[in-house]
């Protein structure tokens, strides 16, 4: 595990298919260690116990179920929580603890944002950080690509052509937001995150609406 920031680590990169890459993010505090996205490498979670362990883990959607679900929970014992469209993929695995189905804050520092596009229940989570921070998990909503470029969450053959309206608008409200730091789940290139100022993160999400409205079917 790397640390990247004073209360934020991230576990190695994995490959789960080709050109394919992720991370999982660990969010140390004192109420809780909070594990964002998945990971399936099993040395990590060695680390993660030096840290303190995990209370909660949340998923951002459907692609981020595995194995490891029940692997970590047993672990930990810790809580899982998706958001309620994305239920019936994750419990062939393991039964979530945690249902969401609309903008709340949990754990008193962690704003869930349904932003459907992607798959119909993909969320994202804004953290309030250390020193008045913001942390921006996108999920696979919005992702870093090659070469720093933001990019919709579109897959050709997975995501219907006609989610396409429903994707840019999650990514409209997510470029109203104001992060400081932007950790997507699956990437291009040789980071998944990427620090912000409020003008450059605009830049990005209106970029990826533009490219995902300007594909052909």
């Amino acid at each position: 595990m790397k640390q990247i920031q004073p209360d934020l680590w991230e576990t190695e990169v994995e490959k789960p298919f080709p050109g394919l890459t992720t991370h999982a993010y660990l969010l140390t505090r004192g109420e809780g260690n909070v594990l964002f996205y998945n990971t399936s490498l099993t040395h990590e979670l060695e680390q993660i116990a030096e840290l303190g362990g995990i209370s909660y883990q949340l998923l951002s959607q459907r692609d981020e179920v595995g194995d490891s679900l029940k692997t970590i929970g047993n672990r930990f014992g810790c809580k899982l929580g998706v958001h309620t469209l994305e239920q019936a993929d994750v419990s062939r695995v393991r039964i979530p603890d945690l249902l969401f189905t609309q903008r709340e804050l949990i754990m008193g520092n962690i704003k869930i944002i349904p932003v459907p596009g992607h798959s119909p229940g993909s969320t994202s989570f804004l953290v309030d950080s250390t020193g008045g921070k913001h942390d921006l998990f996108t999920g696979d909503t919005i992702y870093r690509g090659e070469g720093g470029v933001w990019r919709a969450g579109f897959i050709r053959g997975y995501t219907p052509p006609e989610a396409r309206p429903t994707l840019a608008a999650s990514l409209r409200l997510l470029g109203t937001l104001k992060p400081d730091l932007v950790l997507s789940s699956a990437f291009g290139g040789d980071s998944g995150f990427q620090e912000m100022d409020p003008d450059e993160w605009v830049m990005h999400t209106d970029l990826a609406i533009k490219e995902l409205l300007g594909q052909a079917d």
